[in-house]
Order: C-alpha cells, then sequence, then structure tokens
C-alpha cells in the first residue's frame, strides 16, 4: 500500500473534501505537500494528502516513480499509466474511506508524471471525482478515455518555457479530454518553465475552491 504525509483540516474536526497530490518522476510526496499548506487558509475544511509513488525511481535514488521512463518506447506513457492505476485507486479508496468521503469531495492535483496519473484514473473511477488539477502534463493515452464514464471537470495549467514536456503537450491533452466530452479550462503560465509559478498557483486554488463542496 502506497502512503505520504497528510495535513488534517485547517478548521479541525472531519474534512468535507480530501486533494490528493501526485508527485512527478523522481520527487516523492514531500514534493507537493507544501502546497496542501499554501491552500489549507482557503479550504479550511480539506484534508490534504500526497502519496509516496510505489517504485523507486532508477534515475534519483532518493525518489519515486509511478512508472519508468525512457522516453524511447512510444507505447511507454501508455503503458506506464495503466500498470500504475490499479494502485492508485486502491490508495483512493483508502483515503476516501479513512476521511468519511465519496469521490463527489476529492479532487486529484497532479505535476508532470503525476498529471499523467490524475488524467488517466480520475475519469476511469466508479464515481466522478469533484474535479481534476493536472501542472505541466500531458494525456498519456486519449483512447483509454473514450468509454470514460465520468466527466470531471479539469483544469490544466502549463508553463511556456518547459523544456522538459512542451507546452504544446497542453494543447495535445485539452483536445484529447473534449473529445471524451470531458470539460477541460487551460491556462499557459508565462516565463515558467517545468514548474509552477504564482498564477498557477492561484488559479489551481480558485478552480479547487470552485469544484470542491463549500
Amino acid at each position: 500500500m502506497i502512503d505520504g504525509p497528510r495535513i488534517p483540516p485547517a478548521a479541525g474536526g472531519a474534512p468535507t473534501s480530501l486533494v490528493v497530490f501526485l508527485h512527478g518522476y523522481g520527487a516523492d510526496g514531500n514534493d507537493l505537500i507544501g502546497l496542501g499548506r499554501e491552500w489549507a487558509r482557503e479550504l479550511p475544511n480539506t484534508a490534504f494528502v500526497s502519496p509516496h509513488a510505489p517504485e523507486p525511481c532508477a534515475e534519483a535514488p532518493m525518489g519515486r516513480q509511478w512508472f519508468r521512463l525512457t522516453m524511447r518506447d512510444p507505447q511507454e506513457f501508455a503503458r506506464g499509466v495503466a500498470n500504475a492505476r490499479p494502485a492508485l485507486d486502491t490508495f483512493l479508496d483508502a483515503e476516501l474511506e479513512r476521511n468519511g468521503l465519496d469521490e463527489s469531495a476529492c479532487a486529484l492535483v497532479g505535476f508532470s508524471q503525476g498529471t499523467m496519473m490524475a488524467l488517466h484514473t480520475g475519469p476511469q473511477r466508479k464515481r466522478q471525482l469533484a474535479g481534476i488539477l493536472g501542472f505541466s502534463g500531458l494525456l498519456a493515452d486519449p483512447a483509454a478515455l473514450q468509454g470514460a464514464v465520468q466527466k470531471p471537470p479539469v483544469l490544466l495549467i502549463h508553463g511556456d518555457q518547459d523544456d522538459l514536456i512542451p507546452v504544446q503537450a497542453l494543447f495535445g491533452a485539452a483536445q484529447g479530454l473534449a473529445a471524451a466530452d470531458i470539460p477541460v479550462e487551460w491556462h499557459v503560465s508565462p516565463g515558467i518553465p517545468h514548474g509552477i509559478g504564482p498564477d498557477g498557483m492561484e488559479l489551481g486554488l480558485k478552480f479547487l475552491k470552485r469544484v470542491l463542496p463549500r
């Protein structure tokens, strides 16, 4: 069972919503949990959790990966998200039960490889999530979402100076989601490389405040 750092609701008591952070390749759950500390003041009844991906990362001995990357196989992304999805689904089931919530009160927030996982897993859950926020990622397997039953709202944010996953990936992801009738919004952050800028932080928070139950 994968696990990671948690932040309880700032207001105390039981949470009314849950945000799950999915980190990028070579990082771990500690990489994104700081976003929860930043957002907790505006989302005082929200619990935050940031699981460590299930596999050790060969290229970052202290880091983790959702799936291996060699960048030599065009099917690597699609196969990777499919193989990693069961572990993430199991974690989400357990975390929702732990907090006494269902998917309608849960949002996924991904970065890079974590965004790949969020966009693949979220629409294929048994019940619809409150929303998916994806930073600096891509849609790994558009065909897998053609039969997706769930249509959670999605916000994609990407820096225009990203040299790891070029900003064009945002437009490809938006097209793939729209083709599956999944509502998607997007924003390009000027001057931002492979990371999250102040505008992304602000827009991401506004999106979560809009989609999560009050």
